[in-house]
């Protein structure tokens, strides 16, 4: 007979929280599996069924679905102190590092030696975008609709250069509407690991009984919004207060509020509407740098869109936002304003709306529009794979044979050997950094 789970401690809940967001590499589904592998298998704080119908509701939320669902399971154990924490923590150890690698990225990204590892990053990046777009297809594209749906999306974005938001907008409608008529087309792909045989009970079991404080109240839902709305207000307020509404965090602000509410289907999905605002419309970094922002995103810990803060950082130090003399206190601050806008909205849909989801445990009324987002989310991934290999592979509108050789070798890697990202992008490093010592690299 299997022992009886032990519910975890706060203090022991927190020390995992932040391992966690130390060693949460490998993107969203890595993320998940090391969650469930430490909490449904090893300690049993949370049952299989229970920790996918949480994860199930997290990718029908825009925002990072693992910090989500961190922010859920915390919540669900120790209420909404136990959802900040776990939320938190998923992502200030990432917050961190790339403040630093942003700092060393852009105080000495001219050197020479650098910029030839660079070059040799960016086109594993084309690779590694293309091998996300093949990997969510492959799960989710289990119905020829569905193809149609990704191949509209990519169309609608690169041909016509509609809004991203439309898109998903679209979608969405598209899958309300095709779950009625074809059910079985928009039905949810399962996720996650599946149960194993002799797994003993879990403290939030299958059967146990939603806390008291994850039970639904119309005055706690009221409250809850009422803070985050003012916790919202207070920051952005701030920042108007301090520099007004035109300058560049205070624009940031306002930003990445608008793109912390599109991020349906994950980072990648929302890089092209990050691109097209903080590339072309405000200027706080280039593509080129953008390309680079994603690969030390895929090489630190925590949810991808962390490369937000990278874009703060490059933004606030490039602009000069607190003058001359403080750049790299404004990239600090970029870092922050843009990280505090993009997860804030993340914490409101758990803590606010997470007592709604428990009253709809097995629920499906939501799959279709989920199912046909995620679709149009492969297509929307392969247009911002073109985007990229156009910046990298073709530059000038010439093509980079050294650049498109690494990309290939590093799409088989990664789609074929299922290669681990971290490897891949230090491997395509070295090699430009050899390219570079050879005498073969092109000027960078």
């Amino acid at each position: 007979m299997e022992p009886a789970a032990v519910t975890p401690t706060f203090g022991e809940a927190l020390r995992f929280w932040l391992k966690l967001g130390f060693i949460s590499f490998g993107g969203p589904a890595g993320q998940i599996a090391i969650m469930h592998r430490e909490l449904v298998e090893k300690a049993r704080w949370i049952s299989e069924r229970r920790f996918l119908h949480a994860l199930n509701y997290c990718m029908l939320l825009p925002g990072p679905e693992a910090q989500q669902l961190a922010t859920y399971i915390g919540w669900l154990l120790h209420g909404t102190r136990g959802g900040i924490v776990a939320g938190g923590l998923f992502v200030l150890p990432s917050l961190v590092l790339l403040i630093v690698l942003s700092w060393i990225y852009v105080r000495f990204g001219n050197v020479p030696a650098v910029a030839a590892v660079l070059y040799g990053v960016k086109p594993a990046v084309v690779a590694v975008v293309l091998a996300a777009a093949w990997r969510i297809g492959s799960r989710t594209l289990h119905h020829w609709i569905l193809w149609v749906i990704a191949a509209a999306a990519f169309v609608a974005l690169f041909a016509f250069d509609l809004p991203f938001p439309l898109v998903i907008a679209a979608a969405a409608l598209t899958g309300f509407a095709g779950a009625r008529m074809l059910p079985r087309a928009f039905a949810l792909s399962a996720h996650g690991p599946s149960k194993k045989a002799g797994d003993g009970p879990a403290v939030i079991d299958d059967d146990t009984p939603t806390p008291a404080h994850a039970r639904y109240s119309a005055a706690r839902l009221a409250t809850m919004v009422a803070v985050f709305l003012a916790l919202w207000m207070l920051g952005l307020g701030a920042l108007v207060a301090l520099f007004g509404w035109e300058n560049d965090f205070t624009q940031m602000g306002w930003f990445f509020t608008k793109a912390a509410l599109l991020t349906f289907g994950g980072a990648y999905a929302v890089l092209p509407y990050v691109i097209q605002g903080a590339v072309e419309n405000y200027g706080w970094l280039s593509a080129p740098q953008m390309v680079d922002g994603l690969a030390l995103g895929e090489s630190t810990p925590g949810p991808l869109i962390m490369i937000v803060a990278f874009v703060g950082y490059v933004g606030g130090w490039t602009k000069q936002a607190l003058g001359a003399d403080a750049t790299a206190l404004a990239g600090i601050l970029g870092a922050c304003v843009a990280t505090f806008f993009t997860f804030l909205p993340s914490f409101l849909f758990i803590l606010a709306g997470g007592p709604l989801v428990e009253r709809t445990r097995d629920d499906v009324k939501l799959t279709g529009p989920l199912t046909a987002i995620t679709a149009a989310v492969v297509g929307v991934i392969v247009n911002l794979m073109v985007y990229f290999a156009w910046h990298v592979i073709w530059p000038g509108g010439r093509l980079d044979i050294a650049s498109a050789l690494i990309a290939a070798v590093a799409a088989a890697l990664l789609v074929t050997k299922k290669s681990d990202v971290i490897p891949v992008i230090a491997a395509a490093g070295a090699a430009g950094l050899l390219l570079w010592m050879a005498g073969l690299q092109p000027a960078v």
